[in-house]
Protein backbone atom coordinates (compact mmCIF):
# COMPACT_ATOMS: atom_id res chain seq x y z
CA UNK A 1 0.00 0.00 0.00
CA UNK A 2 3.10 2.09 -0.31
CA UNK A 3 1.86 4.09 -3.91
CA UNK A 4 -1.39 4.71 -2.51
CA UNK A 5 -2.39 7.79 0.00
CA UNK A 6 -4.35 6.10 2.60
CA UNK A 7 -4.18 8.81 4.72
CA UNK A 8 -5.58 11.66 1.85
CA UNK A 9 -8.30 8.97 1.41
CA UNK A 10 -9.18 9.49 5.17
CA UNK A 11 -9.22 13.48 4.72
CA UNK A 12 -11.59 13.43 2.03
CA UNK A 13 -9.37 14.18 -0.41
CA UNK A 14 -11.17 13.22 -3.85
CA UNK A 15 -8.25 12.26 -5.74
CA UNK A 16 -7.09 9.26 -3.43
CA UNK A 17 -10.90 8.15 -3.21
CA UNK A 18 -10.95 7.83 -7.18
CA UNK A 19 -7.61 6.39 -7.11
CA UNK A 20 -9.22 3.76 -4.80
CA UNK A 21 -12.24 3.35 -6.70
CA UNK A 22 -10.39 2.75 -9.58
CA UNK A 23 -8.46 -0.18 -7.60
CA UNK A 24 -11.70 -1.75 -6.59
CA UNK A 25 -12.86 -1.73 -10.32
CA UNK A 26 -10.25 -2.98 -12.04
CA UNK A 27 -9.84 -6.50 -12.89
CA UNK A 28 -6.00 -6.58 -12.27
CA UNK A 29 -5.63 -9.40 -9.66
CA UNK A 30 -2.57 -7.02 -8.05
CA UNK A 31 -4.79 -4.02 -8.02
CA UNK A 32 -7.68 -6.47 -6.63
CA UNK A 33 -5.43 -7.08 -3.50
CA UNK A 34 -4.54 -3.79 -3.33
CA UNK A 35 -8.20 -2.74 -2.90
CA UNK A 36 -8.84 -5.27 -0.17
CA UNK A 37 -5.68 -4.13 1.83
CA UNK A 38 -7.35 -0.81 1.48
CA UNK A 39 -10.61 -1.78 2.28
CA UNK A 40 -9.69 -3.68 5.56
CA UNK A 41 -7.57 -0.54 6.69
CA UNK A 42 -10.53 1.98 6.43
CA UNK A 43 -13.17 -0.18 7.32
CA UNK A 44 -12.92 0.98 11.45
CA UNK A 45 -14.28 4.84 9.49
CA UNK A 46 -16.94 3.37 7.67
CA UNK A 47 -20.67 2.87 8.31
CA UNK A 48 -21.17 6.58 9.58
CA UNK A 49 -23.47 7.73 6.32
CA UNK A 50 -27.17 6.57 5.66
CA UNK A 51 -27.36 4.67 3.08
CA UNK A 52 -30.40 5.59 0.53
CA UNK A 53 -31.01 3.52 -2.74
CA UNK A 54 -33.17 5.39 -5.75
CA UNK A 55 -34.87 3.86 -8.09
CA UNK A 56 -37.78 4.82 -10.86
CA UNK A 57 -39.62 4.04 -14.22
CA UNK A 58 -38.04 6.03 -17.18
CA UNK A 59 -38.70 9.22 -17.71
CA UNK A 60 -39.72 10.01 -13.68
CA UNK A 61 -36.74 12.22 -13.55
CA UNK A 62 -34.54 10.27 -11.15
CA UNK A 63 -31.28 12.73 -12.15
CA UNK A 64 -33.35 15.66 -11.98
CA UNK A 65 -34.88 14.55 -8.59
CA UNK A 66 -30.83 13.25 -7.44
CA UNK A 67 -29.24 16.52 -8.39
CA UNK A 68 -32.02 18.53 -6.19
CA UNK A 69 -31.85 16.42 -3.67
CA UNK A 70 -28.32 16.26 -3.24
CA UNK A 71 -27.82 19.85 -3.38
CA UNK A 72 -30.91 20.33 -0.90
CA UNK A 73 -28.63 18.21 1.50
CA UNK A 74 -25.63 20.05 0.81
CA UNK A 75 -27.34 23.22 2.13
CA UNK A 76 -28.18 20.78 5.45
CA UNK A 77 -24.04 20.70 5.55
CA UNK A 78 -24.11 17.42 4.41
CA UNK A 79 -21.59 15.72 2.14
CA UNK A 80 -23.41 13.82 -0.56
CA UNK A 81 -22.03 10.54 -2.90
CA UNK A 82 -24.15 9.57 -5.87
CA UNK A 83 -22.94 5.84 -7.11
CA UNK A 84 -24.96 5.24 -10.44
CA UNK A 85 -25.64 1.29 -10.79
CA UNK A 86 -26.69 0.42 -14.13
CA UNK A 87 -27.17 -3.22 -15.64
CA UNK A 88 -27.96 -2.56 -19.11
CA UNK A 89 -25.98 -3.84 -21.89
CA UNK A 90 -22.28 -3.66 -23.13
CA UNK A 91 -23.82 -3.33 -26.33
CA UNK A 92 -26.29 -0.74 -26.27
CA UNK A 93 -24.58 1.23 -23.22
CA UNK A 94 -25.94 2.78 -20.63
CA UNK A 95 -27.48 6.11 -19.40
CA UNK A 96 -25.33 6.69 -16.73
CA UNK A 97 -23.04 9.36 -18.19
CA UNK A 98 -26.12 10.54 -19.72
CA UNK A 99 -27.32 11.04 -15.89
CA UNK A 100 -24.27 12.80 -14.89
CA UNK A 101 -23.63 15.39 -17.31
CA UNK A 102 -27.70 15.83 -16.02
CA UNK A 103 -26.63 16.55 -12.89
CA UNK A 104 -24.25 19.05 -14.11
CA UNK A 105 -24.61 21.41 -11.00
CA UNK A 106 -24.32 18.61 -8.28
CA UNK A 107 -21.35 17.17 -10.01
CA UNK A 108 -19.42 20.99 -9.97
CA UNK A 109 -19.75 21.05 -5.83
CA UNK A 110 -17.18 20.30 -3.71
CA UNK A 111 -19.06 18.74 -1.50
CA UNK A 112 -20.76 16.10 -3.47
CA UNK A 113 -19.18 12.88 -5.29
CA UNK A 114 -20.55 11.24 -8.47
CA UNK A 115 -19.09 8.36 -10.12
CA UNK A 116 -20.73 5.54 -12.34
CA UNK A 117 -20.10 1.45 -11.42
CA UNK A 118 -19.09 0.09 -14.89
CA UNK A 119 -21.59 -2.49 -15.72
CA UNK A 120 -19.26 -5.33 -16.80
CA UNK A 121 -18.96 -7.87 -14.30
CA UNK A 122 -16.07 -9.90 -12.94
CA UNK A 123 -16.46 -11.30 -9.28
CA UNK A 124 -19.92 -9.99 -8.12
CA UNK A 125 -20.29 -7.95 -10.83
CA UNK A 126 -21.28 -4.35 -10.36
CA UNK A 127 -22.94 -5.28 -6.55
CA UNK A 128 -19.59 -5.77 -5.04
CA UNK A 129 -17.66 -2.68 -7.20
CA UNK A 130 -20.46 -0.38 -5.62
CA UNK A 131 -20.71 -2.03 -2.07
CA UNK A 132 -16.74 -1.31 -1.83
CA UNK A 133 -17.05 1.94 -3.38
CA UNK A 134 -19.44 2.63 -0.76
CA UNK A 135 -17.26 1.50 2.18
CA UNK A 136 -14.47 3.81 0.56
CA UNK A 137 -16.96 7.08 0.32
CA UNK A 138 -18.09 6.78 3.91
CA UNK A 139 -14.10 6.34 4.86
CA UNK A 140 -13.53 9.48 2.78
CA UNK A 141 -16.65 11.29 5.17
CA UNK A 142 -19.93 11.37 2.99
CA UNK A 143 -22.65 11.68 5.19
CA UNK A 144 -25.23 10.32 2.57
CA UNK A 145 -24.87 7.53 -0.38
CA UNK A 146 -27.14 7.57 -3.04
CA UNK A 147 -27.28 4.50 -4.64
CA UNK A 148 -29.01 4.96 -8.52
CA UNK A 149 -30.06 1.93 -10.26
CA UNK A 150 -31.33 2.31 -13.83
CA UNK A 151 -34.15 0.42 -14.77
CA UNK A 152 -36.69 -1.71 -13.09
CA UNK A 153 -34.92 -5.03 -12.80
CA UNK A 154 -32.82 -7.33 -10.89
CA UNK A 155 -30.67 -4.28 -10.00
CA UNK A 156 -33.35 -3.15 -7.70
CA UNK A 157 -32.88 -6.41 -5.35
CA UNK A 158 -28.90 -6.07 -5.33
CA UNK A 159 -28.80 -2.25 -4.19
CA UNK A 160 -32.04 -2.55 -1.77
CA UNK A 161 -29.87 -5.62 -0.28
CA UNK A 162 -27.15 -2.60 0.43
CA UNK A 163 -28.55 0.63 1.43
CA UNK A 164 -30.63 1.57 4.44
CA UNK A 165 -33.37 2.62 2.69
CA UNK A 166 -35.42 1.96 -0.43
CA UNK A 167 -36.90 4.29 -2.80
CA UNK A 168 -38.62 4.00 -5.68
CA UNK A 169 -39.85 7.56 -7.66
CA UNK A 170 -43.47 7.35 -9.60
CA UNK A 171 -44.81 9.32 -11.94
CA UNK A 172 -48.43 10.86 -11.44
CA UNK A 173 -51.40 9.52 -12.68
CA UNK A 174 -50.05 6.05 -12.04
CA UNK A 175 -52.98 3.47 -11.42
CA UNK A 176 -51.90 1.32 -14.33
CA UNK A 177 -48.48 2.03 -13.67
CA UNK A 178 -48.92 0.43 -10.55
CA UNK A 179 -50.38 -2.79 -11.79
CA UNK A 180 -46.90 -3.05 -13.96
CA UNK A 181 -44.64 -2.46 -11.18
CA UNK A 182 -43.51 -6.02 -10.21
CA UNK A 183 -45.06 -6.64 -6.74
CA UNK A 184 -41.50 -7.53 -5.75
CA UNK A 185 -40.03 -4.20 -6.10
CA UNK A 186 -42.84 -3.04 -3.93
CA UNK A 187 -42.13 -4.73 -1.13
CA UNK A 188 -38.73 -3.74 -1.05
CA UNK A 189 -39.68 0.14 -0.96
CA UNK A 190 -39.48 1.95 2.28
CA UNK A 191 -41.60 4.83 0.51
CA UNK A 192 -42.87 5.52 -3.37
CA UNK A 193 -42.24 9.06 -4.10
CA UNK A 194 -44.02 10.45 -6.65
CA UNK A 195 -42.39 13.45 -8.58
CA UNK A 196 -43.88 15.50 -11.08
CA UNK A 197 -46.59 17.10 -8.83
CA UNK A 198 -47.12 20.25 -10.00
CA UNK A 199 -49.04 22.30 -12.21
CA UNK A 200 -51.83 20.14 -13.87
CA UNK A 201 -50.30 17.37 -12.45
CA UNK A 202 -50.36 18.29 -8.68
CA UNK A 203 -54.01 17.02 -8.50
CA UNK A 204 -53.33 13.91 -10.06
CA UNK A 205 -50.52 13.18 -8.43
CA UNK A 206 -52.33 13.80 -5.21
CA UNK A 207 -55.00 11.38 -6.23
CA UNK A 208 -51.92 8.89 -6.98
CA UNK A 209 -50.51 9.45 -3.60
CA UNK A 210 -54.48 7.92 -2.29
CA UNK A 211 -53.57 5.16 -4.68
CA UNK A 212 -50.46 3.88 -3.52
CA UNK A 213 -50.87 4.39 -0.12
CA UNK A 214 -53.92 2.08 0.15
CA UNK A 215 -51.57 -0.45 -2.20
CA UNK A 216 -48.51 0.24 0.21
CA UNK A 217 -50.48 -0.64 3.54
CA UNK A 218 -50.85 -4.02 2.40
CA UNK A 219 -46.67 -4.10 1.80
CA UNK A 220 -45.60 -3.57 5.12
CA UNK A 221 -42.43 -5.09 6.14
CA UNK A 222 -40.99 -4.17 8.51
CA UNK A 223 -41.79 -4.29 12.56
CA UNK A 224 -41.27 -0.26 12.83
CA UNK A 225 -41.70 1.49 9.69
CA UNK A 226 -44.70 1.61 7.41
CA UNK A 227 -43.97 2.64 4.10
CA UNK A 228 -44.81 6.25 3.03
CA UNK A 229 -46.27 7.80 -0.09
CA UNK A 230 -45.02 11.39 -0.79
CA UNK A 231 -45.17 13.72 -3.63
CA UNK A 232 -42.90 16.62 -5.13
CA UNK A 233 -41.44 17.99 -7.84
CA UNK A 234 -38.02 18.07 -8.43
CA UNK A 235 -37.76 20.96 -11.13
CA UNK A 236 -39.55 23.31 -8.77
CA UNK A 237 -37.72 21.92 -5.81
CA UNK A 238 -41.17 21.36 -3.75
CA UNK A 239 -41.42 19.14 -0.54
CA UNK A 240 -37.58 17.95 -1.01
CA UNK A 241 -37.37 19.01 2.10
CA UNK A 242 -40.17 16.67 3.16
CA UNK A 243 -38.55 13.87 1.55
CA UNK A 244 -35.27 14.17 3.91
CA UNK A 245 -37.73 14.59 6.71
CA UNK A 246 -39.41 11.30 5.70
CA UNK A 247 -35.83 10.05 5.75
CA UNK A 248 -34.51 11.44 9.20
CA UNK A 249 -38.18 10.01 10.81
CA UNK A 250 -36.63 6.42 9.64
CA UNK A 251 -32.79 6.75 10.84
CA UNK A 252 -33.80 7.90 14.11
CA UNK A 253 -36.78 5.03 14.05
CA UNK A 254 -34.67 2.55 13.34
CA UNK A 255 -31.55 3.85 15.97
CA UNK A 256 -34.45 3.07 18.49
CA UNK A 257 -35.45 -0.44 17.76
CA UNK A 258 -32.10 -1.09 17.23
CA UNK A 259 -32.58 -2.34 13.65
CA UNK A 260 -30.39 0.11 11.96
CA UNK A 261 -26.98 -2.41 12.74
CA UNK A 262 -28.85 -5.68 12.25
CA UNK A 263 -29.65 -4.71 8.95
CA UNK A 264 -26.02 -3.78 8.23
CA UNK A 265 -25.11 -7.26 10.02
CA UNK A 266 -27.79 -8.94 8.33
CA UNK A 267 -26.56 -7.54 4.77
CA UNK A 268 -22.66 -8.29 5.62
CA UNK A 269 -23.76 -11.73 6.06
CA UNK A 270 -25.79 -12.43 3.25
CA UNK A 271 -23.24 -10.87 1.20
CA UNK A 272 -20.05 -13.19 2.53
CA UNK A 273 -22.24 -16.24 1.64
CA UNK A 274 -23.13 -14.99 -1.77
CA UNK A 275 -19.17 -14.19 -2.53
CA UNK A 276 -18.67 -17.68 -1.15
CA UNK A 277 -21.06 -19.11 -3.56
CA UNK A 278 -19.30 -16.91 -6.71
CA UNK A 279 -15.57 -17.85 -5.45
CA UNK A 280 -16.32 -21.39 -5.43
CA UNK A 281 -17.91 -21.10 -9.28
CA UNK A 282 -14.93 -19.41 -10.19
CA UNK A 283 -12.43 -21.33 -8.79
CA UNK A 284 -14.63 -24.54 -10.32
CA UNK A 285 -14.48 -23.04 -13.67
CA UNK A 286 -10.82 -22.50 -13.64
CA UNK A 287 -9.93 -25.81 -12.42
CA UNK A 288 -8.27 -27.89 -15.51
CA UNK A 289 -9.31 -30.69 -14.72
CA UNK A 290 -13.46 -29.68 -14.80
CA UNK A 291 -12.34 -27.35 -18.48
CA UNK A 292 -11.46 -30.67 -19.64
CA UNK A 293 -14.43 -33.20 -18.82
CA UNK A 294 -17.10 -30.17 -19.68
CA UNK A 295 -17.26 -30.78 -23.18
CA UNK A 296 -18.13 -34.48 -23.02
CA UNK A 297 -20.25 -33.86 -20.34
CA UNK A 298 -22.07 -31.11 -22.09
CA UNK A 299 -22.80 -33.74 -24.70
CA UNK A 300 -23.67 -36.40 -23.05
CA UNK A 301 -26.58 -33.87 -21.40
CA UNK A 302 -27.73 -33.12 -24.97
CA UNK A 303 -28.19 -36.73 -26.07
CA UNK A 304 -29.58 -37.77 -22.86
CA UNK A 305 -27.30 -40.13 -22.34
CA UNK A 306 -26.44 -38.84 -19.23
CA UNK A 307 -28.67 -36.95 -16.33
CA UNK A 308 -27.39 -33.22 -15.54
CA UNK A 309 -27.39 -34.26 -11.79
CA UNK A 310 -24.86 -37.35 -12.87
CA UNK A 311 -23.03 -34.89 -14.87
CA UNK A 312 -22.65 -32.42 -12.15
CA UNK A 313 -21.72 -34.78 -9.95
CA UNK A 314 -18.86 -35.89 -12.02
CA UNK A 315 -18.03 -32.35 -12.52
CA UNK A 316 -17.80 -31.78 -8.37
CA UNK A 317 -15.85 -35.39 -7.87
CA UNK A 318 -12.96 -33.52 -9.36
CA UNK A 319 -13.02 -30.57 -7.04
Amino acid sequence: MTEFNLQGLLEGNRRSLAKAITLVESKLDSHREQAQDILEAVLPHTGNSIRIGITGVPGVGKSTFIEAFGLYLIEQGKRVAVLAVDPSSPIAGGSILGDKTRMEELSRRDEAFIRPSPSEGTLGGVAQKTRETMLLCEAAGYDVILVETVGVGQSEYQVAGMVDFFMVLMLPGGGDELQGIKKGIMELADALVINKADGDSEKLATMTQRQYTSAMNLLRHTSFWTPRVMTCSATHNINIDAVWGMLVDYYFQAIAERAFDAKRAEQNRDWMHQLVNELLLLRLSQNPAVKALVPELELGVERSEITAYAAARRIMALV
